[in-house]
């Protein structure tokens, strides 16, 4: 198939790994690109940009195709060494990057002049275009259904969708409820040029997270995600809990007077306990309302067969066929 997505970033398949703290290691990024996507490493889970830069390493000895890096922008006093990482980005060759957070501005002209393309991520139509205008070379729209951070308008993809493609001029891909051919038959009837998918690539045999973390998305339905952090305006989508109902709890409580000092315990520091040890009431962890379609745990490269398997049987048969039949 082919997309000004896979003409971009000169993959086989219109199909992005998304950026995930803890889950996006050389060994997801490189089964992805190895299956005709672009798996992503997550830039900062690596702690430095030395540690960066030896998984990009690592990632270019197990595959030979494109990959790309997450680097989120953090609005924090004490920023990661942001120079840094992008230095190791570009040293170790990688020509996509995908960002996150606050605005990239300043760093897209480096990345630039190295030949890297650069998607932003993206949970409104206006920041979208603020992203085309800033020199973003596509966009992640990312739907209220979406794990991790869907933003503060909770607008739905099938509303997302058409409203982005009528706005933008850069081409962009679809986040949030994405996990097979239907989904990316969809996106692409919607206006976007490929699909970006967290959770479904979690419950994958090459995810290197715990066992635990890949039965639990398996166990859940479409109603066990929930919202948190939303009286801070930092609303995420995680998987339910006992530290989900804690935190809840607290929101609750507090109600106006709730700090981000009040659920720390919830959120801080939990991910590699989680993802890594598999303790799952560690913390609250990003999970989409997808889980409820995942049902199974293939290998990477089957789920992206399946994928593209599916989506051309919809175009050529059910939607081919109601055409032929009108």
């Amino acid at each position: 198939m082919k997309t000004q997505i896979t003409e971009m970033f000169r993959i086989k398949h219109p199909i992005i790994q998304g950026g995930m703290h803890y889950v996006g290691f050389a060994e997801l990024a490189a089964a992805v690109s190895n299956a005709g996507g672009l798996g992503i490493i997550t830039g900062l889970t690596q702690k430095t940009p030395d540690a960066l830069a030896h998984e990009i390493k690592r990632c270019r000895e197990m595959t030979n195709q494109p990959f790309g890096v997450n680097l989120t922008f953090l609005p924090t006093v004490t920023s990661p060494d942001y120079p840094g990482y992008i230095r190791a980005i570009i040293d170790g060759g990688v020509k996509a990057v995908e960002t996150a957070g606050n605005n990239p501005q300043k760093w897209i002209p480096m990345l630039h002049e190295a030949g890297i393309k650069v998607i932003h991520k993206c949970t409104s139509v206006r920041h979208a275009l603020k992203a085309e205008a800033i020199g973003c070379d596509a966009v992640s729209v990312d739907g209220f259904e979406c794990g991790g951070h869907p933003g503060e308008d909770d607008i739905p993809n099938f509303i997302l969708l058409p409203l982005a493609a009528e706005a933008l001029t850069i081409p962009f891909v679809a986040s949030g409820g994405m996990a097979d051919g239907r989904s990316l038959v969809a996106a692409l009837a919607l206006g976007a040029d490929g699909i970006n998918m967290g959770t479904r690539f979690i419950a994958t045999q090459e995810a290197p997270v715990h066992e635990n973390v890949k039965q639990a998305i398996l166990a859940a339905s479409e109603l066990d995600t929930r919202l948190v952090m939303r009286p801070l305006r930092n609303t995420e989508r995680v998987l339910r809990n006992s530290a989900t109902d804690r935190l809840l709890e607290k929101e609750k409580t507090l109600g106006a007077h709730l700090t981000f000092d009040d659920i720390i315990e919830e959120v801080a520091g939990v991910y590699p306990r989680i993802m890594q040890q598999g303790e799952m009431e560690a913390g609250v962890w990003s999970c989409g309302m997808v889980a409820g379609l995942i049902h199974d745990i293939p290998t990477v490269q089957d789920l992206i067969d399946r994928i593209m398997k599916q989506a051309d049987e919809i175009i050529r048969q059910r939607l081919h066929g109601m055409v032929n039949n009108a």
